[in-house]
């Protein structure tokens, strides 16, 4: 009788890519039963990895302040319990502005995991290294500084324009290439295009005065661009492989790379190269303003809300959380920083890992309802009014020149409630406050999308 697959999975053999390569050598040489024993034993699989029976525990750094917040508190708690689960969390923890992102299971805006060496790439998505950056102009005008970034700075989608680039280190582009998950001559002609850009959504450039001092402060937020969506894309890639062979039960936002493997030890230096990468973006950015103004930086400090952290092998999962150890980041220059919305201050902070916080703090100020959700809330009003009410006082500017109000003010929850229960839980200490002059966001990049244009074109 011919040998076959269901021999295989008799044999205690889960489907494989290999059980036709088997097949066709077992049966070729006619193998006895002893023989392919011992032929198989190349194959042997790992002992599969159960789900956690019961969830592991978390803190809840969050309340609902009103009753629109219950169903928003209720979802980061459900999804946490779900989350937890997963074989290889250890511990974690939900932050003040934590929303949902998904179904039960899915990470949470606001939640931070510690897994066993381990690297999920589903806990930092696909904008890897989302981040602020702060640099202090001194005694410059706001609304120069702001008119100087607004000329330099470039949002929406894709990268620069030919001639209109700014450089990447070659240092970079060769670390790129030595490393197997970025080393993708397309990934790096994106990386080189995409350098001095901020995308959309709620990546911004603000402008404000410090509270302390009086000096102006220009703070950008954004992430890895495209480069760090096609390492994430890989990256998924990978963990679902090892998802597949290890722990089919967990979640396929959930699969993880294990870090003692040749794929994990390469991804974690990809990761720590998109890291570089998205700093040398804010730098251009906040260097080319300087630049213009012929004005010398008198400070500047970062740091990224979305990323993976390590402490020996424990791997601390941030989505969209700031890290406040300074285990964390080796790069530390100075205090870390929250921003709320663009008609709030940007918060200067510093703090201590204690048993509430895991080291972390919150990001911003999160989202009680979904963009279009609060899009029909202001439904009975016209886009311009909404952005009148909301930005009265402030020079507030869309890089498209089309209002986005999913990004105005009442689009997030309450400043004035995320800094109380900062301050109930103990997570931080406020240093300073950047006052509020004037932002720059994308805007409303659906309106006028390429694509569109495009379409109508062809009619």
């Amino acid at each position: 009788m011919e040998f076959n697959g269901n021999h295989l999975i008799e044999l205690g053999y889960r489907p494989a890519k290999w059980f036709k390569e088997a097949i066709e050598f077992i049966n070729e040489n006619n193998l006895d039963e002893t023989q392919i024993k011992e032929y198989l034993e190349q194959f042997k699989q790992p002992e599969l990895i159960p789900l956690h029976e019961t969830a592991k525990d978390f803190v809840i750094n969050i309340r609902a302040e009103h009753e629109s917040e219950n169903d928003n508190v209720e979802k980061v708690i459900n999804t946490m319990k779900v989350l937890m689960k997963t074989p290889t969390l250890e511990n974690g923890a939900i932050m003040p502005d934590a929303c949902p992102t998904g179904p039960a299971g899915h990470i949470p805006v606001g939640g931070v995991v510690v897994a066993k060496n381990a690297i999920h790439p589903g806990f930092h998505s696909a904008d890897i290294c989302c981040s602020v950056m702060l640099t202090d102009f001194g005694k410059a005008d706001p609304k120069e500084v702001l008119d100087a970034a607004h000329s330099i700075t470039h949002f929406g989608y894709g990268g620069r324009p030919r001639g209109e680039q700014m450089p990447m280190s070659q240092e970079l582009m060769d670390a790129f290439r030595a490393n197997d998950f970025l080393n993708d001559e397309k990934l790096i002609s994106i990386a080189r295009s995409h350098m001095g850009t901020q995308g959309d959504g709620n990546h911004f450039l603000f402008v404000g005065i410090s509270k302390n001092t009086g000096n102006t402060m220009l703070v950008t937020h954004h992430g890895s661009r495209a480069p760090g969506a096609a390492l994430y894309d890989k990256g998924m890639k990978v963990a679902n492989k090892f998802r597949m062979e290890i722990s089919p039960e967990t979640l396929r936002e959930n699969a993880w790379i294990p870090y003692e493997t040749e794929e994990g030890k390469q991804y974690w230096e990809a990761l720590q190269l998109i890291r570089k990468w998205t700093k040398e973006n804010h730098i251009s950015i906040h260097d080319a303003a300087l630049n213009k103004l012929g004005i010398e930086k008198e400070d500047r400090y970062w740091n990224e809300h979305n990323f993976v952290f390590r402490d020996g092998d424990l791997f601390y999962h941030a989505k969209g959380a700031t890290p406040l150890d300074d285990k964390f980041m080796p790069d530390i220059t100075g205090p870390r920083l929250i921003p709320l919305n663009m008609a709030e201050p940007v918060l200067i902070v510093k703090g201590t890992t204690n048993e509430r916080n895991l080291g972390f703090a919150p990001h911003g100020a999160g989202r009680n309802f979904s963009r279009s959700q609060h899009k029909k809330s202001l439904a009975h009003k016209t886009i311009e009014e909404v952005f009148e009410e909301e930005t009265k006082g402030l020079d507030i500017r869309f890089f498209t020149n089309e209002i986005d109000i999913s990004e105005l003010p009442t689009a997030y929850k309450s400043a004035k409630n995320v800094r109380a229960q900062i301050e109930e839980y103990g997570l931080c200490e406020v240093l300073d406050e950047v006052m509020p002059y004037g932002c720059i966001m994308a805007g409303d990049v659906q309106k006028n999308a390429p694509w569109k244009k495009k379409k109508k074109f062809r009619k």
